[in-house]
């Protein structure tokens, strides 16, 4: 007998390069890009950054460095940022703003009635402008589209508009952490260009939902990126011969864009499952994109993540009573179902 089959829903980040990606990426051509001489990495930074409405791109070996280095260009060594307290770049990032950077956070709690996403009151009431020397100065905000621990939420464009409208008006920056934004312009039909132009600075990554097996791009103007790859080597990030990687993700905006809505509506069919069995853990109606936030109860999140495992389930705590399934191009239509049957079983013993 073969071993039991193990549906991994831990995040969209444990997909594996197709073999049409691994083809490519054999095929790349490639270069020193320290020297900026890869043709496959710039290629990539380009493409990228016209896609979403910028000058230049920065390849980065992680969302989490893309990240770091776009607040950086946004705001001074003793300035804040602002975000959502749910946000990756609070939560997940190992407080490298704080830690590399000496940028401090302050957050909001979103108040629109969907998770992780906010009002422009909230992100506007926070703010710190020309406070002299007495309250450290807001030099940017952050938003995260769509929203990872709110449960794959998405801001609305007609909000991002006013906000930006509000923060150009008192020469607030904006910063958007773009992980998934192609997850909010397959939903929402939105373009790309459309959000892009919106903020100074933005990042995607393509090792999440698109596939790849590594890799982020940063955009933003000419000279923010210049400064940006000065510091992406400071920090350990400069590569060589790194075209294989951005042949991959070049690969994945080439072919795995479109079929995101396979995983959305994957996720829908897994909370629907688990609703069945488990009433009241999930509204599978509000399940925006790839990703499902449980709400297990009196439960620990990491018995319930513990006993999943050993069903056959990976799933993930991201808080003490919240558990996240997430969808992706590896986990086809019947492992999802089958997954939120087990799920909502074992949540309703």
């Amino acid at each position: 007998m073969g071993e039991p089959r193990f549906i991994d829903l831990r995040s969209d980040t444990v997909t594996r390069p197709s073999v049409g990606m691994r083809s490519a990426m054999a095929a790349a051509e490639v270069g020193d890009d320290v020297y900026g001489e890869d043709p496959s990495i710039n290629e990539l930074e380009a493409r990228t950054a016209e896609l979403l409405g910028h000058e230049a791109g920065l390849f980065c070996p992680t969302g989490s460095m893309a990240n770091l280095l776009g607040v950086w260009s946004l705001a001074p060594r003793g300035a804040e940022v602002l975000c959502d307290q749910q946000a990756h770049i609070a939560r997940a990032e190992m407080g490298a703003h704080a830690a590399l950077h000496g940028i401090t956070m302050r957050t909001w709690e979103s108040s629109s009635g969907v998770s992780g996403v906010a009002k422009v009151s909230d992100v506007t009431s926070m703010m710190s402008i020309s406070t002299g020397p007495f309250l450290v100065e807001t030099a940017a905000v952050a938003i995260e589209n769509t929203h990872n621990f709110g449960g794959g939420t998405i801001h609305p464009i007609g909000m991002l508009r006013e906000l930006r409208a509000a923060c150009r008006q008192v020469g607030v920056a904006m910063h958007l952490d773009g992980a998934r934004l192609w997850n909010a312009h397959v939903a929402t039909g939105v373009d790309l260009t459309d959000y892009g132009r919106l903020f100074d600075t933005v990042t995607v990554c393509f090792s999440k939902g698109l596939g790849a097996p590594v890799g982020s791009v940063l955009v933003s103007s000419h000279e923010r990126i210049a400064a940006a790859r000065v510091q992406r080597k400071r920090l350990g990030g400069g590569m060589r011969q790194a075209g294989v990687l951005a042949a991959a993700a070049a690969y994945a905006l080439d072919h795995n864009i479109a079929r995101l809505a396979d995983d959305h509506a994957n996720a829908r069919s897994f909370a629907e499952a688990v609703a069945v069995a488990a009433p009241g853990v999930v509204a599978p109606e509000l399940v925006a994109t790839n990703i499902v936030v449980l709400d297990v109860g009196d439960r620990a999140a990491s018995q319930v993540v513990a006993t999943a495992r050993r069903q056959g389930v990976g799933l993930s705590a991201v808080g003490s009573h919240l558990v996240r399934a997430v969808t992706h191009l590896d986990a086809g239509a019947p492992a999802c179902r089958d997954a939120g049957r087990l799920v909502g079983e074992l949540l309703a013993t």
